[in-house]
């Protein structure tokens, strides 16, 4: 039984490998690509430094996701199926940077703030790691039954459309826009008070791009696909349902003329990505701060999403494992601004897509990572995963994030509530915390800007609520073997 390999470290058929490296892929692109997309547009950077950012982005998310699944010396790679992605707890500093300081010159103040921040991450990791012990089942469990129920808003707007921009629910009516333009032009000749800076018209007109019947029927087409292969397919294809659902969605929305390939055709075919391509960094102490703040946000979502995978492989996470992990977050980011990217972090969506699939080998992601740097150096093909609508995403992404909150119930159901009812207030309370920022987002709008980025994630909301009531119940004496027996527990059904 010692000779036998662990299921993290068994190497797959190459066939099944590239398939199952493309399912990861193509859960986790629409996420990838949204960060440069908002980024470079608040930046107000050309479409071709906008392309730029993307494909950067796409080559150092398969780069750091081969250090992190393949492993990268003992001191980076906590060698799990790991895939790495753009962290969105940074998008709202970024964009604030953005707005401040627009063009190249601001592009260089964030790359700077990045290369900053991964640096000091790289130091803190193992002063982050020593945390294990505060994260026993009920605080895990909770944390990633969260994350689950944060991420369920993601594909849910990919498939009806985002609260804001040209998929709002609602769009300001004509007539209302072509008074307010009058009056404007009258209050250019004296004729009227002058319009009050800042006067919009808000929107009160149903807005035909939100929630089209074609884009939930196709959703709803890729949902059932993947139940169906996965109840009725054995083997190979049960296990790639997800992708398969993917696949006929795009086939019936290029059918029904909602699927076009016209950017594949503009596409170049190769494209090198070369560090500093866009702005040479500038490294401005405070926002280098600002940035560390999110970074340590970053390692502690992180290390729920570590202890979820070990519970869904059944490996081991220990504080080494764990160190080596948290760490990579940090050379990932050190990586990402010497590229002109982004923070970089473990993906939640596809910890959800190992309880999919079962496939619990980390050659799959290491698979997933080529794949990420071949994208990233092809313009062409990561145009064609590009074309994909996102409501034919949208579809899966309901399993997909679903089956996090999933995982986080499997492991609360292995914690003790008749013998300590205590921890039922754990639960309970540090879920309210998590969901402030999904209900009211904007309930930190009178507190000081430099604490947003701590109090924005509900993810670091329900983290924080979590251990601090843990310690105040049941002290700090928790240690790794209880994560293993919830573990044991929650992959018994």
């Amino acid at each position: 039984m010692s000779s036998t390999i662990h299921p993290v470290d068994e190497h797959l058929p190459n066939g099944k490998l590239a398939a199952l490296g493309l399912q990861h892929v193509l859960v986790m692109y629409a996420g990838a690509v949204a960060v440069p997309l908002i980024v470079g547009r608040a930046l107000k950077l050309s479409p071709e430094q906008v392309a730029m950012l993307i494909s950067a982005d796409l080559f150092c998310c398969g780069l750091v996701t081969l250090i992190q699944s393949l492993g990268a010396t003992q001191w980076f790679g906590i060698k799990l199926p790991v895939m790495m992605g753009v962290t969105f707890a940074s998008v709202a500093p970024m964009v604030a940077m953005a707005n401040n300081n627009p063009g190249v010159q601001g592009a260089g103040l964030i790359f700077g703030a990045i290369i900053g921040a991964g640096v000091i991450s790289i130091l803190i990791a193992p002063i982050v790691s020593r945390m294990l012990r505060f994260f026993p089942p009920v605080v895990t469990g909770t944390i990633i039954a969260v994350i689950g129920i944060s991420l369920m808003r993601v594909g849910i707007n990919w498939i009806f459309g985002n609260p804001f921009g040209p998929t709002a629910p609602s769009i300001p009516n004509p007539e209302h826009l072509a008074w307010l333009d009058a009056a404007k032009q009258a209050a250019s000749t004296g004729a009227v008070p002058p319009v009050p800076a800042g006067m919009n018209i808000v929107g009160s007109v149903p807005n035909p791009k939100y929630a089209q019947l074609s884009h939930i029927g196709i959703a709803a087409i890729v949902l059932v696909s993947i139940l169906l292969i996965a109840k009725y397919a054995r083997g190979f294809v049960a296990n790639i349902s997800v992708l398969l659902g993917i696949v006929i969605g795009g086939v019936v929305a290029t059918a029904a003329g909602l699927m076009t390939f016209d950017k594949v055709g503009k596409a170049g075919w190769f494209d090198l990505v070369l560090p500093f391509e866009i702005a040479t960094p500038v490294f401005d102490p405070i926002l280098i701060l600002t940035m560390t703040l999110v970074m340590i946000v970053v390692m502690i979502e992180s290390t729920g999403m570590f202890l979820a995978l070990g519970d869904l492989t059944g490996k081991k996470v220990d504080q080494k494992m764990l160190t080596a992990g948290l760490r990579t977050d940090g050379l990932g980011t050190l990586i990402g601004g010497i590229f002109n990217t982004f923070p970089y972090t473990s993906f939640s969506q596809n910890v959800g897509l190992v309880g999919v699939t079962g496939v619990k080998s980390r050659f799959v992601c290491v698979a997933g990572g080529v794949i990420l740097i071949v994208l990233g150096l092809l313009p062409k093909m990561a145009a064609l995963v590009e074309s994909l609508p996102t409501f034919v995403l949208g579809g899966a992404g309901l399993v997909m994030f679903g089956m996090v909150a999933a995982t986080g119930i499997r492991i609360l159901a292995s914690v003790d509530y008749k013998g300590n009812r205590n921890n039922l207030f754990i639960v309970a309370i540090s879920i309210g915390f998590g969901m402030i920022p999904l209900i009211a987002p904007r309930y930190l709008q009178w507190m000081p800007h430099s604490i947003h980025p701590l109090i924005e994630s509900g993810i670091l909301l329900a983290s924080i609520s979590a251990v601090l009531l843990n310690l105040y119940f049941n002290g700090s004496k928790g240690d790794s073997r209880e994560a293993i027996e919830a573990a044991k527990h929650a992959d018994s059904h």
